[in-house]
């Protein structure tokens, strides 16, 4: 987690920062609340396995119920005493949304705190279409897979009376678009704050009603095909459209929306989402998530953090060139894995593309020694089997070449389907309220 050094007048360090102690002590309880599922855990627990006094536990939960993030979950059996009180996370008490844009289409997804999607969006996007158009294509989905958080009598962006309503299950739409921690106090959890590193701040929503008076929403985490600057969420010569190089997507949305936004890469995004959820199929270590669609990147967890690189440009995997003067790709080199790759998938020979992905997968865990690899993206998801078998089948011939010990590094496919990106853009925004800003 990023932490900031504060100084006193004299130049010397300051005494701790009490506020933001509390938002990170309370991020942490948010976490195990989080992780306890249904079954709760007691104020006991909590203070056992955070190192918190049960006196601060005890006022970070009471906080966290008056607000209502976390409630009862009933009671559990003590070893002497009166049986203790479980609390449980309120998943409801918060939300955020994320958006995959894509360089042909967009989904947008409202995500609650326990990563669940509440309702969903797709539309046709072209990127290409100019900033103006993507930037109303993307206001428009967030507000409507936004509009039933409703507080104080208001609905995201809308006048009162005049949003659709909430709840039921996740809701799907296929429409066109685009030519075709804060104070401890009063929020413990930073649920009212920034949007973290890399996070805008809120703006004055042109260009329509801003989503400020949805009190559920954390913000919008954006995530698009790279290059971009992470940090401050500025567009570079993304490949095949170089004219959003310089493109503050960022700030320009926050305006617009009126809340915090986060951007970055789509396959930094996934990793972030797959480190977070703490699915069976994700190590708690290291591991590479490959994303084909209609291009090719990587999201690279090592040690658990989301490795950006110094200038956020790491993953770049689809540009190493494999076959010198091979045919050209649109990012101006010849050979890369990328043209390779998508060029057989386009000729239907999937088994090819497959092994082109697997030399290009053994390139990159004989450089950084990682524990799995994860298949995702567009085109993955037309035929899993063959990718993972033929992906899977290169790495064990290397490993096998190399004298490695127990085979090859194991290949799955990334749980999450087509919306594991759009699901990870929206835990950009999720996972530091938990303790978890360092992915």
């Amino acid at each position: 987690m990023n932490r900031t050094r504060a100084t006193t007048g004299s130049g010397g360090p300051a005494g701790a920062n009490l506020g933001v102690l509390r938002s990170h002590n309370a991020a942490l309880v948010l976490g195990l609340l989080r992780d306890a599922g249904t079954e709760g855990i007691s104020r006991l627990e909590l203070a056992e396995r955070t190192g918190l006094t049960p006196q601060a536990v005890s006022k970070i939960t009471a906080r966290l119920r008056e607000q209502g993030f976390a409630a009862e979950a009933g009671r559990r059996a003590s070893t002497g005493g009166k049986p203790r009180t479980v609390l449980r996370l309120v998943p409801e008490a918060g939300h955020a949304v994320g958006v995959h844009l894509d360089r042909d289409e967009l989904r947008a997804v409202l995500v609650d705190l326990d990563g669940a999607v509440v309702r969903e969006r797709r539309a046709e996007l072209d990127l290409g279409a100019g900033a103006e158009a993507v930037l109303g294509a993307v206001s428009a989905a967030v507000r409507e897979v936004a509009g039933g958080l409703v507080v104080k009598g208001l609905v995201a962006g809308e006048p009162a009376g005049q949003g659709p309503g909430a709840g039921g299950p996740p809701e799907s739409d296929g429409a066109s678009a685009a030519g075709g921690g804060a104070g401890a106090a009063d929020d413990p959890a930073g649920l009212g704050g920034s949007a973290g590193p890399g996070g805008g701040g809120r703006g004055g929503a042109a260009g329509g009603a801003g989503l400020a008076g949805a009190g559920s929403l954390v913000g919008v985490g954006v995530a698009l095909p790279g290059p971009l600057d992470h940090t401050h969420g500025v567009l570079h010569r993304v490949t095949g459209f170089p004219e959003w190089d310089g493109f503050p997507l960022r700030d320009a949305l926050a305006e617009r929306l009126g809340v915090p936004v986060v951007v970055d890469k789509d396959t930094n995004a996934a990793a972030v989402g797959l480190a977070a959820g703490g699915a069976e199929e994700v190590p708690g270590g290291s591991f590479a998530y490959l994303h084909l669609g209609t291009g090719l990147g990587a999201g690279l967890v090592i040690g658990g953090s989301v490795h950006r690189g110094a200038r956020t440009g790491a993953g770049e995997f689809g540009h190493q060139v494999v076959q010198l003067d091979g045919p050209l790709c649109e990012c101006g080199n010849r050979g890369c894995v990328e043209v390779l790759c998508l060029g057989a998938a386009a000729r239907g020979e999937v088994a090819e593309a497959a092994r082109v992905l697997g030399v290009a997968a053994g390139n990159l865990v004989g450089l950084l020694d990682i524990d799995v690899v994860l298949l995702g993206g567009r085109t993955v998801v037309q035929a899993p089997e063959v990718y993972v078998r033929g992906v899977a089948e290169v790495l064990g011939a290397r490993a096998r070449r190399e004298g490695a010990g127990g085979g090859g590094v194991p290949v799955r496919v990334a749980p999450g389907g087509e919306r594991v990106v759009a699901e990870g853009a929206a835990q950009m925004l999720l996972a530091p309220l938990f303790g978890r800003g360092d992915v």
